[in-house]
């Protein structure tokens, strides 16, 4: 056991995570692969991601690195990664990340990616609704915030139904996949969390 394993978790959430229509758990590094290769290997879903589309074996080599996708977090600079399971049927529809990388000033990022074959579902929009809530309510952070592509309107429409804001666009900030893309930045303070949990 290294000092790491045995480090005392900060953020341990009680797996699957349970909502209205999904369970949130632990990616199988093993059982997911050719679930999570169905749609990282699409020209389509990777087109607003930091990567290309994966083979299986880039899929294997990325999943199974136990220090990209933690199922506790034990420090800042970790992250978070649980694979999204339709309760009704078991099947794995996409994955999420919870990026706590600004540990100094309480802060984390969210991701996610799923496979078309159930966009439109709002299954993004629950998921999500459950990484700021670990975020805030699991780690006591200040501040969430996300990224998406100007050319990706969807993703920020999940975002606003879980109540971040749009805080800016910047133009042509990046060369992104053979092209200049625009950015557009969305956040959500734990007050502004709390606010939205109130009935």
């Amino acid at each position: 056991m290294t000092a790491e394993d045995a480090a005392v978790p900060l953020l341990a959430p009680d797996y699957p995570i349970e909502t209205e229509r999904l369970l949130l758990r632990p990616i199988d590094p093993v059982g997911d692969v050719d679930a999570i290769h169905a749609y990282l290997s699409r020209e389509d879903v990777c087109a607003y991601i930091p990567f290309s589309p994966m083979t299986r074996e880039q899929v294997v080599e990325r999943y199974r690195d136990p220090k990209r996708f933690r199922s506790v977090l034990t420090e800042g600079g970790q992250a978070l990664g649980l694979a999204v399971v339709l309760k009704e049927t078991g099947e794995l529809i996409g994955d999420v990340l919870l990026m706590w990388n600004e540990p100094e000033h309480r802060g984390a990022e969210i991701g996610y990616v799923f496979n078309p074959a159930h966009h439109g579902h709002g299954y993004a929009t629950e998921a999500a609704r459950v990484l700021l809530g670990l975020g805030f309510d699991g780690l006591g952070l200040h501040r969430i915030h996300a990224r998406i592509e100007d050319l990706n309107p969807a993703s920020g429409a999940v975002l606003s139904k879980i109540g971040m804001r749009q805080e800016a666009v910047l133009v042509e900030n990046e060369w992104f996949k053979e092209r200049w893309s625009t950015e557009v930045d969305f956040a959500i303070l734990d007050r502004e969390w709390r606010a939205l949990q109130r009935p």
